[in-house]
């Protein structure tokens, strides 16, 4: 199976479609209100709506996950990775 994976480099967010069709809209409906607890915050979220019909979905992950967890060389090197030769850095 093979699965490709791309993401847009450190500082290009001004080009990922869901911070500009998402996050825009969110951050004018909680515009000039105080965000003083997560429930004020995910009630602000989840009350976000555009007239062409999007509605946000707000929940809280509380799920811990442990930190400073690396992979090691030997397990990264199991890993079938490949890079594209389609904008690949080199």
């Amino acid at each position: 199976m093979t699965i490709k994976v791309s993401h847009f480099p450190p500082g290009t967010s001004k080009w990922n479609k869901i911070e500009h069709r998402l996050f825009s809209f969110i951050s004018k409906n909680w515009r000039g209100k105080p965000l003083i607890s997560l429930a004020v915050i995910m009630n602000l979220i989840s009350a976000t709506k555009t007239k062409t019909g999007l509605t946000v979905k707000c929940v809280v992950d509380n799920n811990e996950y442990k930190k400073g967890i690396e992979v090691t060389d030997e397990e990264l090197e199991k890993v079938n990775l490949h890079r594209d030769d389609f904008r690949a850095y080199k």
